[in-house]
């Protein structure tokens, strides 16, 4: 699998300096952009399911999309924050396919381009630390849509200082898939790069010439869910996004993301994220409207 930096092209959401006091305490949250922290002041945790991350001064940390985790700061606590977003115009999302450290040793590099990212994204700052009032559907449009219309020099600088903060974190990153088995990996690919398609288990289970019981014992032990919850999981993850970022009708959605029956994609849809497609995009729609009232009230 080839890893092609020239294909990923983040886009800044958020991006401000936070300052807390024993108020930053937030839980299961899980959002379709990472995130990356430089704290400059004071303690905090992470909490995942399976650990906590001990986030300490003069670090930068990453959390990457689709991560369930919570927050527990019971003190002084100053961090910078970005959150960075890929839209899903390939098969591949770069920040996806790579294992980063959740934790490296910042620099005043780093701290200065955290400055200069805040100075040129100024009306990205969060009004509020509550992850309820942004991370959501209609926020995230509503900042795609922002950052769309910022000036191309603008874009251009960001994305140059989003690389830098990046890339120390891509010192020892691995890729997902490596040390996996490789019919697993094989696997991974085909579903991947037919994701507008619908999947059988079994074709995959004879392209890798082994029996679909066979194939779902090894997927499993090499990725803790089943083929099928996986395929699930990632369709309507892409769903999701193309709910928020485009404007086509959800029927076509359904059917870029392999959907060809509207009603079990609905059924699905609902299952993983507890709300219908069009009620997820009603959401959006409807954020979008109030925020827009919001500004005009302002001044």
């Amino acid at each position: 699998m080839e890893f092609n930096i020239d294909t990923f092209h983040p886009f800044v959401l958020n991006v401000g300096l936070a300052r807390h006091v024993a108020d930053w305490n937030w839980k299961n949250v899980s959002s379709p952009f990472a995130r990356l922290y430089y704290v400059t002041e004071g303690y905090a945790n992470v909490i995942m399911a399976d650990r906590v991350i001990r986030l300490r001064p003069g670090c930068m940390y990453f959390i990457p999309p689709f991560t369930k985790h919570s927050y527990a700061c019971d003190s002084t606590f100053s961090h910078y924050y970005v959150h960075i977003y890929e839209a899903p115009q390939s098969v591949h999302l770069f920040l996806e396919d790579w294992n980063l450290p959740e934790e490296v040793e910042g620099s005043e590099l780093e701290l200065s381009a955290f400055e200069r990212l805040c100075s040129l994204n100024p009306t990205m700052k969060l009004p509020q630390s509550n992850p309820s009032t942004y991370d959501n559907s209609a926020t995230l449009a509503s900042n795609l849509l922002k950052n769309k219309q910022r000036p191309m020099y603008n874009k251009m600088a960001s994305r140059g200082v989003v690389y830098l903060l990046l890339a120390p974190f891509f010192q020892t990153a691995t890729p997902k898939i490596t040390g996996m088995d490789v019919r697993v990996k094989k696997a991974i690919l085909y579903i991947r790069d037919h994701m507008s398609e619908s999947i059988n288990i079994e074709d995959i289970a004879e392209m890798l010439y082994v029996s679909k019981n066979y194939f779902i014992r090894i997927f499993k032990k090499e990725t803790g869910t089943t083929p099928v919850n996986f395929i699930i999981q990632r369709k309507i993850e892409r769903a999701q996004l193309l709910l928020i970022t485009e404007s086509q009708p959800i029927k076509e959605i359904a059917l870029s993301v392999g959907f060809e029956d509207f009603s079990y994609f609905n059924r699905v849809f609902k299952k993983v994220t507890g709300i219908t497609p069009n009620e997820y995009r009603k959401e959006a729609r409807h954020s979008q409207t109030v925020e827009g009232d919001s500004i005009k009230g302002i001044g």
